[in-house]
Formats: C-alpha cells, structure tokens, sequence
C-alpha cells in the first residue's frame, strides 16, 4: 500500500503545493508504518481531549493514530504568552514522540531552493529534521522550547506559539515529492504549518 494525498469533503485534495504553506494535519493517507508512524494507536486530540461531538474540528481524523487538535480561544491558545498569533481554528498535529513522522505527498511548482519555516509549540525544545522522498535533507534542526515560566497556568505550556522563519533550506525539483517531518528529540512539539518560499533558482 502506498501513501495518497489527504482530502475530504472540507478539503478537496490533492498534493500541497511549493511554493506555499503545508498544512501538517493533512499528512497522507495510507495508515501507520506508510504514511506516518506514531507510537500509539490513539489519536489523543480528536475524539478524545476534542469530544466526539459531530463537530469536524473536534473528530478530524479521530480513527488514525497520529494525534491532531486544533487552537482554541478563550486564553488556552489565544493566551499573552504567545510570541505570535495563530488563527483559531487551525488544525496541528501534536502529542509527538521522538521517532514519530509524518509524510506529505506535494507537488513542487518551481526547481530551486525553498526557505522552510515553522508555526509550532514546544515546552521543552528538541529536533526535527525533514527528507524528500525518504532521503534526509535538511540533518537535525533544533527547534527552541516556547516555555514560559511567567505563565501561572502548567497545562498551557504546550499552548505557546511560534513561527520560526528560516529553520532549513531545501532544494526540490519540479514535480511530485514525498516530504516526511521527522520528530528526533524530546517530542511534545506542535506543529501546525510548514511554509516554504522560493529563494531562487539553479
């Protein structure tokens, strides 16, 4: 069996496209140990922490094993110890183990070399790194804690966005690629977007 684009009846599907913004909740379908590993079969957002209600935000994807949720108002995402302000609504993939990745099949507009940049939690630091078409291409990327002993609320600390713009360079070839974001140290990362910006050329 072989990974396949996400779609649904919100999202109309196809490959995500590069240049431009990959949405992180919509990794591939294709199930656990082909279009992500996860180290549980439990997606503990959807359907779980996000009651299984009939709502699409609260089951997206609640029968897949890789855990998704989505920003909240009411001080849980929308909280001043954010360093910048996602949209309400927006889908992430979280509760992450080292060893975990997802995969995203995507569809490269232009051959050249693509600035990558990242909205994201974390209440520790740790590293990522990505690979195209199952070959490394970017090595560990660290990615700083969002940790906020300021905030008197524990639980939020895995609430704290950022985006970090410029984490790796990558060059891609025109065409259809598998991109996989590895998680490779210390998990309880976030990740809601993934941006890439042409930088130039050959």
């Amino acid at each position: 069996m072989s990974n396949q684009p996400f779609k649904d009846s919100v999202h109309p599907g196809g490959p995500q496209v590069i240049p431009g913004r990959i949405q992180c909740a919509f990794y591939d379908f294709g199930g656990e140990g082909v279009a992500y590993h996860d180290t549980d079969p439990e997606n503990h957002g959807s359907g779980e922490l996000n009651p299984a209600n009939g709502s699409y935000l609260n089951e997206f994807r609640m029968e897949e094993g890789v855990d998704t949720s989505y920003t909240k108002g009411n001080g849980v995402d929308d909280s001043p110890f954010n360093l910048v302000e996602p949209e309400l609504g927006q889908l992430y993939v979280g509760w992450t183990e080292p060893g975990e990745w997802v995969k995203y099949t995507v569809d490269v507009d232009q051959t050249g070399l693509y600035q990558v940049s990242l909205l994201y939690t974390s209440n520790r630091g740790g590293e990522i790194s990505i690979s195209d078409n199952d070959k490394d291409a970017t090595g560990p990327i660290f990615i700083q804690s969002t940790f906020r002993g300021e905030d008197p609320i524990p639980w939020r600390q895995w609430h704290h966005w950022n985006k970090l713009n410029g984490i790796a360079k990558i060059y891609l070839e025109k065409g259809i690629h598998v991109l996989t974001l590895h998680t490779i140290s210390e998990g309880n990362l976030n990740y809601a977007t993934l941006d890439f910006e042409f930088l130039g050329g050959k």
